[in-house]
């Protein structure tokens, strides 16, 4: 994707000046369908539920503990 992303930017760079216009309106539309249809928040937002509520809180705590790590 960030390849597409460079070629994209370096292709805009390269436009002639009369052009800028329409296709920053092409683009702005694009960005507005993309918006108008997003579903926020996601269906998954909040799917984890847990007990806790301070875990940034105690978060030397977790990590001292070895979280993340396999034992």
């Amino acid at each position: 994707m960030h390849a597409d992303r460079d070629d994209l930017h370096r292709l805009v760079e390269e436009l002639p000046e009369d052009e800028v216009r329409a296709a920053l309106q092409d683009v702005r539309r694009r960005r507005d369908e993309v918006r108008r249809t997003r579903k926020w928040p996601p269906t998954w937002f909040g799917a984890a539920r847990g007990r806790r509520t301070d875990t940034a809180a105690g978060s030397e705590e977790l990590l001292a503990d070895g979280f993340g790590r396999q034992t």
